[in-house]
């Protein structure tokens, strides 16, 4: 028995680890279902390319975060990247954000934007997205980016969706700034809070998971599954047969999937919120092109509906080591909600067609095509999210359990904030005696070896 157990070895519970460790408390064991660390902040390789589970890039604007980094991984083993995003719209690239730069763009569109923005709506509090669009940045901002964009990433209705997710992720604009970026074109792209970020050098983003994990003196251990939580008993049952007793319980598996599996006392009805809990799914299609200029740019984002994906980047800009000699890489992105297997497979097939189209990329120039699907992708932020799920978490944290992270807390956050909130739960539990001894207990260490049932 260890007196905390660790649920998934992506960045949040390998953080919770790492900064068990460092306050000398060594009385846990941390469990991931995969045999490979990292949740989807993994890399996979094939033919000499090196593709992650969509784009992760390191954004870093806290100084513990970034000190923590260079301590774990060294910055010196990153490139520091300036961005370069753009928006594909109306036959026309427009550098991101698309609020304050329409040049290029057709007079009538231009015209719709500013007097939206003029027009837009006097409301200090609005609960919608749409609302919150129409009342920052107008209709015309509305019709010809944010709605439909955003209807694409989350595959839910901009009208269902509320504002609370908007925070630091949409930068806002003025009228100065909307007629400066028609009357002149912008090189250099500092707004927002992606306008600047690390990545490996080599390895793609799983060095950074690699990292974190060998810096742990306990081990992780992989393939253990989980098959049921009985909270009333205090146990993790997974499905390879092993049972793991626990006071504290530190979970960051998806919300929705732990409520299912739970076992709860007889008064408690949680589980019926796990259907209640919204989150997309997202194909992620990477194709390794042999051609060396395939595109310079980082991400190109897609608004319009003629295009299934909402995003387009080139790894082959983030580290050249992605790629071999003489080649590029490519990667997309569709997400999805309730939606048959058969029509995720015949939009792919969309997907992957325009998106060769649009590059000009001859069959004969992939080396490699890889997909990466993603079961858990966007957490939809709806009403019933927004009522009910601080009481969820905190009716969990009253039993011992603690869900954390981007999909225990249900939220929408960075690489940056979920290894934050590792630390956040570790500083939160400080009221343990801590084990100053190394607790390392290879007892069940042959379970490893078994496969997930």
């Amino acid at each position: 028995m260890a007196q905390i157990v660790i649920i998934g070895a992506g960045l949040t519970g390998l953080s919770a680890a790492y900064h068990l460790e460092q306050k000398g408390f060594f009385d846990y064991r941390l469990f991931e279902k995969e045999s490979q660390s990292g949740g989807l902040c993994r890399s996979v390789q094939e033919k000499g390319f090196t593709f992650d589970f969509t784009g992760h890039l390191l954004h870093i604007n806290d100084d513990y975060f970034r000190s923590l980094i260079h301590h774990v991984a060294g910055l010196q083993h990153f490139n520091s990247v300036n961005r370069r995003s753009w928006i594909y719209s109306q036959d026309t690239y427009t550098p991101y954000p698309y609020q304050i730069n329409l040049r290029g763009l057709p007079t009538a569109t231009i015209a719709e934007c500013i007097q939206g923005f003029i027009a837009r709506k006097n409301n200090t509090n609005p609960k919608t997205f749409y609302d919150w669009v129409l009342a920052y940045f107008g209709s015309g901002f509305g019709k010809h980016f944010f709605f439909p964009y955003q209807q694409k990433i989350f595959a839910y209705h901009v009208k269902k969706l509320t504002a609370s997710w908007t925070g630091r992720f949409v930068p806002a604009t003025s009228l100065e700034q909307i007629i400066d970026g028609i009357m002149h074109e912008r090189e250099e792209q500092s707004i927002g809070y992606n306008a600047h970020f690390f990545y490996p050098l080599s390895g793609g983003i799983s060095y950074l998971v690699d990292c974190f994990e060998q810096s742990l003196v306990n081990p992780v251990y992989h393939n253990f599954c989980v098959e049921r939580v009985d909270v009333r008993d205090k146990v993790v049952h997974f499905a390879n047969g092993h049972a793991e007793p626990y006071e504290y319980l530190i979970t960051t598996m998806p919300l929705d999937n732990l409520l299912k599996n739970m076992r709860e006392p007889s008064s408690s009805t949680m589980q019926r919120a796990a259907d209640k809990l919204l989150c997309n799914s997202v194909v992620n299609f990477n194709l390794g092109i042999a051609r060396s200029d395939l595109s310079d740019k980082h991400w190109i984002y897609f608004p319009e509906s003629r295009y299934p994906f909402y995003r387009i980047g080139f790894p082959h800009n983030f580290s050249t080591a992605l790629v071999p000699n003489g080649c590029s890489s490519l990667y997309g992105e569709l997400a999805y909600l309730h939606k048959s297997r058969t029509t995720v497979t015949r939009q792919l097939r969309t997907a992957i067609k325009a998106t060769k189209d649009l590059f000009h990329i001859r069959d004969e120039e992939v080396v490699v095509q890889k997909v990466l699907y993603i079961p858990h992708a966007y957490v939809i932020y709806d009403a019933w999210r927004e009522k009910y799920l601080p009481n969820l978490l905190k009716t969990l944290a009253n039993m011992n359990v603690y869900s954390v992270g981007r999909y225990g807390e249900w939220k929408y956050a960075s690489m940056q904030e979920a290894i934050l909130d590792g630390k956040a739960i570790v500083d939160k539990l400080l009221f343990f005696p801590a084990v100053t001894t190394p607790f390392v207990d290879h007892t069940i260490q042959p379970i490893t070896q078994q496969k997930e049932l």
